[in-house]
């Protein structure tokens, strides 16, 4: 059985998923194809280690290629007009204070499949996105992190 959820992208999200399948069908397999040749070229492919290496990096390529093709295909581009400011939703520019610490951090709550914490991108299922999803602003929280069980206010949410 498939998942035929629909992936909410922002634009930045769906401009990253299509550089990367490109550059992943363009570049990165024909990469991989030319080890291969060079790895059989070598002579016996039984005790190649640079031919196995090869052949796993094509397995993981050509299944990330797949994966990226399915997103994109239940892919729609969110709407500036769909993201709120009267509570945190998906796309939402989030403002949060940490309670125990007092820290301040900017967020943007956006799927999973564009999540990235480095950037400051939480998706909607983690625990601090999915507890704040339809909070308001002074709206106080609480997530169920690794951590430890965290409090937070919003501060601000905007576009």
């Amino acid at each position: 059985m498939t998942d035929e959820k629909e992936v909410l992208l922002t634009k930045e999200g769906l401009d990253k998923l299509e550089t990367e399948l490109e550059f992943l069908k363009s570049v990165k397999r024909e990469e991989v194809a030319e080890r291969i040749k060079q790895a059989i070229a070598f002579g016996d492919i039984s005790e190649n280690s640079e031919y196995e290496d090869a052949k796993n990096e094509q397995a993981f390529i050509e299944g990330r290629i797949i994966t990226l093709e399915q997103t994109l295909k239940k892919a729609r581009l969110m709407e500036d007009n769909e993201i709120r400011t009267d509570v945190v939703s998906l796309g939402s520019k989030v403002r949060l204070k940490e309670m125990k610490s007092g820290r301040e951090f900017n967020v943007t709550v956006v799927s999973s499949v564009e999540c990235k914490l480095r950037d400051g991108k939480i998706s909607d299922e983690s625990p601090v996105g999915r507890a704040a999803m339809g909070k308001k602003v002074n709206s106080v929280f609480q997530a169920e992190t690794p951590a430890g069980v965290l409090k937070y206010k919003i501060l601000k949410v905007e576009k």
